[in-house]
């Protein structure tokens, strides 16, 4: 690698899934789920090394800005920039490149939702240091594709061509080129991928230079593109994000530009993943009890199977004759609800009082 590179990190979030823990001011990566640090603190220490705090632009909302800056006391404050309206990854990516864009515009880039669970930040920055060097000798865009552990109908899902070779590079099948990007599948079709082999989950990261996703922009995106120009303009950054931001168009980021670039590669993760989209998916970080269930504090089960457990606190939470629920206790609220509706917790949001969305 020769230039140097910077990382963006979407940190925004509805805080939905976690409910009654996290909260629309409070979403996922700002919780300690499965440690004692938030998601937010460990993405930002697995660039550790790779990229300087000076060099990583944090970009969340209005609503959670004031716990981001809490959280994260000895982060550079400039670096931190939230976000006016909601606009989808698009927008916040145009946002990302001209911050880093107008201070070296020949950069290579990256882009971390803040919300992931990776354990070995080492072979982290060795997919991401792999990645960083095609992107910068291939001139492509550049994703990192998880290898599938199982048949999810809730990812995205990346088909992988046939291999790329770097020159110099020893890393045999790790980069390939890729066919389409496939959305959401229905589990059928899910078995289908991992019957296949060539399909990988779509974790939403992205290596880029900036060369050449202004050049994807302004090809595919031109509103985007001109959003991007004018934030590269010398002291305009937060006059432009205020007065434009909020007129750009709600879009995501596959939709309006991955999905229709002609050469993108895609670099399989060398480290492990998980997305913990609900309270069953973070169940596997918690201890489990003869009768499989899983909890993060002191819990008395009798007569009751399979239950998952959370407190906020260290209260003693007992069971009796029950299976199968989510409980969980956070100072000024409490869950109670069957494993198998963890996906619709969000629809309780909108019929609970204000002050507890």
């Amino acid at each position: 690698m020769v230039n140097p590179i910077y990382a963006l990190i979407l940190a925004g979030g509805s805080g939905e899934r976690f409910w009654p823990l996290s909260r629309r001011a409070h979403p996922k990566q700002l919780l300690c789920l499965v440690s004692k640090r938030t998601l937010l603190e460990e993405t930002v220490a697995r660039l550790e090394g790779l990229v300087p705090c000076e060099r990583i632009l944090i970009l969340t909302n209005a609503e959670q800005e004031a716990a981001v800056r809490q959280l994260l006391t000895s982060f550079p404050k400039e670096n931190i920039v939230a976000e006016p309206a909601k606009r989808d990854t698009a927008a916040a990516v145009a946002l990302g490149t001209g911050w880093v864009a107008a201070r070296d515009h020949a950069a290579t880039m990256i882009v971390l939702p803040a919300d992931h669970i990776i354990a070995d930040g080492a072979a982290f920055r060795e997919t991401l240091t792999l990645a960083a060097d095609a992107a910068e000798e291939t001139g492509e865009l550049v994703t990192i594709g998880i290898k599938p552990t199982w048949a999810c109908p809730a990812f995205g899902y990346i088909e992988q061509g046939a291999p790329v070779r770097l020159p110099n590079r020893a890393d045999k099948n790790a980069i390939h080129r890729v066919l389409r990007f496939r959305e959401k599948p229905n589990p059928d079709l899910a078995e289908s991928f991992l019957r296949k082999g060539n399909f990988r989950w779509n974790a939403g990261m992205f290596v880029w230079s900036v060369p050449t996703v202004l050049s994807e922009f302004n090809r595919q995106a031109s509103e985007l593109a001109d959003f991007i120009s004018q934030l590269r303009a010398p002291g305009s950054f937060e006059k432009i994000v205020r007065q434009r931001f909020s007129k750009l168009p709600r879009i995501s980021f596959d939709y309006a530009i991955m999905e229709k670039a002609d050469r993108v590669l895609v670099v399989e993760a060398s480290f492990d993943w998980d997305d913990i989209g609900s309270w069953r998916a973070v169940a596997n970080y918690f201890e489990k009890d003869e009768q499989r269930n899983a909890a993060n504090c002191a819990i008395t089960a009798v007569d009751s199977t399979n239950n998952i457990v959370f407190d906020e606190g260290d209260t003693t939470i007992a069971l009796l004759g029950v299976h199968n629920l989510i409980v969980v206790r956070t100072g000024d609220a409490v869950l109670v609800c069957h494993r198998h509706q963890a996906e619709n917790i969000k629809n309780l949001i909108g019929k609970l009082p204000p002050g507890l969305q």
